[in-house]
């Protein structure tokens, strides 16, 4: 299987505290791995996630960013990535369910373009799906799971 994390479970697994929840988190992720799932940080989510780390000067939180960026596997924004989010961005405004503010650059649409992608890419040879802390925006365009739900 294919795990493309999203900014809620990439932010749990950067949090340097041991929470309930950030130990949860990354046995989770280590199970995966053990199941030889291949867990990946999209950029655009990398993007999501760094900015905010920045901003609030959370070093422990940026170098465990980048540990995972190392550990598992990067899906860097491509040309190709950039015009299925359009469409799919545009498909949904046409629909009435938009997914975020329309000037936003709406990275939902940008991760569901690069899940879609590496499906077609794959067609149906192993699942592909977005491992969340929010499905709404997500399963319009993907298969998107709870990260807890993915097993």
């Amino acid at each position: 299987m294919i795990v493309l994390l999203d900014s809620g479970p990439l932010g749990i697994l950067s949090n340097p505290n041991s929470s309930p929840e950030n130990l949860e988190c990354r046995y989770w992720a280590e199970g995966l791995t053990d199941k030889r799932y291949t867990l990946i940080v999209p950029e655009i989510v990398d993007y999501e996630l760094r900015r905010e780390l920045l901003r609030a000067d959370k070093q422990k939180g940026l170098r465990r960013l980048d540990t995972l960026k190392a550990k598992f596997q990067y899906l860097p924004l491509t040309t190709k990535t950039m015009l299925k989010a359009a469409e799919l961005w545009a498909e949904s405004r046409r629909a009435g369910k938009p997914t975020a503010s329309p000037d936003a650059l709406d990275g939902d649409v940008i991760l569901a373009a690069q899940a879609y992608l590496i499906a077609e890419e794959l067609e149906d040879r192993l699942p592909v799906v977005v491992a969340t802390t929010n499905m709404n925006h997500l399963e319009r365009f993907t298969i998107a799971k709870k990260w807890q739900d993915i097993e």
